[in-house]
């Protein structure tokens, strides 16, 4: 019986969730598996991955082969180090605590670079939304500029309206008392 690593599919349309598990070869992709051992979220950024990484060692140690991306996400937590570690120890190339002690430098490494990309990707939403702030400012800004114009144009037009009509009734009243000279002088 040849054993597989791979990915179980599960969650809804369009928003996939994976178990990663040991199953075997001829079995179907979400059928029965030999052991659960871990899961992967790709909705997450970063993509969340949860690695029972003994246990992982334990079946490649075995046999177990990985499928393409199941090997991405084991290299990703350090499965395929620890193996490659292991076997190094089983070869008599260093002790087991040298080994552990390599792979907690990497564990460290690789929490630190993860850490690094939360902390950007964190840091970019925050910009953006900086950005959109500044932009919703100019033009509320741009608003308010367009409406006081528009409200100092219209009192303009009120004032020239009002001192038009004012002039067009100072204007009326000397020419009724001209209309009247003339009527009187014409007498």
């Amino acid at each position: 019986m040849s054993v597989k690593i791979r990915l179980q599919r599960h969650g809804k349309k369009g928003k996939p969730f994976y178990w990663i598990v040991a199953a075997d070869a001829r079995a179907k992709r979400d059928g029965k598996f030999l052991e659960k051992l871990g899961t992967y979220n790709p909705n997450t950024n970063p993509a969340t991955v949860d690695l029972d990484v003994d246990g992982s060692v334990k079946w490649l140690q075995n046999g177990a082969q990985p499928t393409d991306t199941a090997r991405a996400l084991l290299s990703y937590k350090g499965a395929l180090l620890k193996h490659h570690l292991m076997g190094g120890v089983n070869k008599g190339a260093f002790s087991e605590e040298e080994a552990e002690k390599k792979f907690q430098a990497w564990l460290d490494e690789k929490a630190g670079l993860v850490t690094a990309k939360v902390d950007g990707l964190a840091k970019a939403q925050a910009d953006a939304k900086a950005a959109a702030l500044a932009a919703e400012k100019e033009v509320n800004e741009a608003r308010k500029n367009a409406v006081a114009e528009a409200e100092a144009a219209a009192k303009a037009e009120a004032e020239a309206a009002a001192a038009e009509a004012a002039g067009e009734e100072s204007a009326e009243a000397p020419a009724e008392g001209a209309e009247e000279a003339t009527e009187e002088t014409a007498e």
